[in-house]
């Protein structure tokens, strides 16, 4: 496929989900690019900013199926992998599948369940595929995982193990949306939710295209050795007992790739990587006494890590 044709497909992508999402074109652009860079979406705010919606605008817009999981503290492996049943009719075994199955799913609140059930999303995750009984059950493509947890709240809550986080390709916050921007949600909330009136812009079977074209956009030696410095980096930061791990180093690559697509290049600048490196890395820096979450001073370190990595000269392809 035509890298200018995945250009395309990621700019009408943004557009559709920033007719649900105002204000936010940065965090709408991330996880355009989560999606074609084939990477899962953590989003950390607080309640009522737009979280469920922005999954939801991603599922409308490529036609795909949508499931989401409300994480809860009894909430068991089976109920989001699903599980073999008995058919006393048949008297035989079948396998019922969970909400897994889907090209988008959402796991609302995902710090709420325990880390029994949190664990059951490693191998989907990192695998789109689902083990049951000893057989394996392919998940379908595109295979899209956007979760959310608020950081603020932490009663009835569990911390996200580091196995859990590193599977996560970009973690962003929306934020609250400036006056203009909150009065515009509300007046074009007044009769019906703009939600329900999104159109599709592309298939699944398209996206699945796009993300391949994506990781034939070209990254130098020169960049990939920056993506490698940057990691290690965070890595010999005194503050930090665990830095980027080399699936971040992954991550942040294709998440430059999916960028640079987007700004309708053939080729990851050193500017790309730094704009996807707070997105990618923060999440996975774990300061010394922390337990699983992500922290503003976690971002200041990548941000001081960004600074302190000198970047390299990329000619123009």
């Amino acid at each position: 496929m035509d890298l200018r044709q995945t250009t395309s497909a990621m700019g009408s992508m943004v557009s559709s989900i920033e007719r649900v999402i105002t204000g936010k074109r940065e965090a709408v652009e991330l996880s355009t690019c989560a999606l074609f860079g084939g990477l899962h979406l953590l989003i950390e705010d607080v309640p009522g900013v737009g979280k469920t919606m922005l999954a939801r605008s991603i599922a409308r817009s490529i036609d795909g199926t949508f499931k989401r999981i409300q994480g809860t503290s009894d909430l068991l492996p089976s109920d989001i992998t699903g599980a073999t049943m008995y058919d006393q009719q048949t008297m035989t075994f079948h396998f019922v599948p969970g909400p897994v199955f889907a090209n988008i799913l959402l796991f609302d609140e995902i710090n709420r369940t325990g880390p029994k059930t949190q664990s059951a999303l490693l191998e989907v995750m990192d695998e789109a595929a689902v083990s049951v009984d000893g057989n394996v059950y392919e998940l379908p493509r595109p295979f899209f995982v956007t979760a959310t947890r608020n950081p603020i709240e932490h009663h009835g809550t569990f911390p996200l193990p580091e196995g859990e986080l590193d599977r996560f390709g970009l973690s962003i916050q929306l934020g609250y949306p400036d006056a203009a921007a909150e009065s515009d949600v509300v007046a074009r909330q007044l009769v019906t939710h703009p939600l329900e009136e999104l159109e599709p812009v592309l298939t699944p079977e398209d996206v699945v295209a796009h993300q391949n074209a994506v990781r034939t956009v070209h990254v130098d030696a020169s960049v990939l050795d920056y993506v490698v410095a940057i990691s290690r980096a965070t890595r010999e930061q005194p503050e930090v007992s665990l830095g980027a791990s080399p699936r971040g180093s992954v991550a942040l690559t294709r998440a430059g790739q999916a960028h640079a697509a987007l700004a309708g290049r053939d080729f990851v600048t050193p500017d790309d990587v730094k704009l996807v490196a707070p997105s990618v890395l923060a999440h996975r820096v774990l300061l010394t006494g922390e337990v699983g979450g992500t922290t503003d001073a976690a971002r200041e370190i990548v941000m001081r890590v960004l600074d302190s990595v000198e970047a390299p000269v990329v000619a123009r392809r």
